[in-house]
């Protein structure tokens, strides 16, 4: 079995090598425009390199995550104890559908403005946006979750005698993980891409504003850098929430 995982590993990299090497070797042959419009993959990592030593890439890097995780958490469980109530309870649900459905459809950086007004410029500005950005899927997908639940589990239980704190601990939010992870993950990765806006908008630390300094220097080696650095946060983010749910339901699905 490990075997055959280390074999499929191997050959998802190979596009990704292939891609690398055509791009070095296209740009070493003057195939694409110069240096100046796209350095040579080497240069890149050359520049990741200077980026981690001289301590600039690692300290605008630690801004924008400890403000996603500040955000994301916040978001997140705010959304997970609204959407349990909505999704438990009818008259909640009833009661706070109709706001939240008028702004659910608002993008999170539609916020940006009246949160700049708000709190100002300052590391307020972007954990409210990716709280905003967390809130509303892991509430949704929440309430989804537990109203999915087969309701011949929950008579059941209450033939059992069970409570309703029981059922809802023991039945409603075990079968609803699978649809609260997929908020998760697909959340944690949108909010590395929120922060990365709010910041090359407003924000003068972090990797967004890292990226504005990059463009206004025209250094496109630390874009490119910048972007990589994006990538691999949204693709870890979202594989560790993917990694946490079948762990968490992989005995009983």
């Amino acid at each position: 079995m490990t075997n055959k995982v280390k074999k499929v590993n191997f050959w998802g990299l190979v596009p990704i090598i292939i891609f690398l090497g055509i791009w070095e070797i296209s740009v070493r042959l003057h195939i694409t425009p110069g240096h100046f419009f796209l350095p040579p993959f080497s240069s890149i990592l050359q520049e990741s390199y200077d980026l981690i030593v001289s301590g600039v890439l690692v300290v605008h890097y630690l801004k924008s995550f400890l403000r996603v995780i500040i955000g994301f958490l916040t978001g997140s469980i705010a959304g997970l104890i609204v959407g349990i109530f909505m999704g438990w309870k009818e008259t909640v649900n009833r009661a706070f559908h109709p706001i939240f459905s008028l702004l659910y459809p608002i993008p999170a950086l539609g916020w940006l403005p009246i949160l700049m007004i708000w709190f100002g410029i300052g590391e307020l500005l972007p954990i409210a946006i990716i709280f905003i950005c967390s809130f509303f899927p892991v509430l949704y997908n929440t309430i989804t979750g537990i109203k999915s639940v087969n309701q011949d589990y929950i008579k059941a239980a209450q033939t059992l005698g069970a409570s309703k704190k029981t059922i809802l601990a023991s039945i409603l939010l075990p079968l609803a993980l699978p649809n609260i992870f997929t908020g998760l993950r697909l959340e944690a990765g949108m909010a590395w891409r929120v922060v990365i806006a709010a910041e090359m908008v407003a924000i003068p630390t972090g990797i967004g504003a890292l990226l504005m300094k990059a463009q206004s220097l025209i250094r496109i080696d630390i874009i490119i850098v910048c972007l990589m650095v994006l990538s691999l946060m949204c693709y870890s983010f979202e594989k560790f929430f993917l990694f946490l749910e079948r762990k968490l339901t992989s005995h009983w699905r």
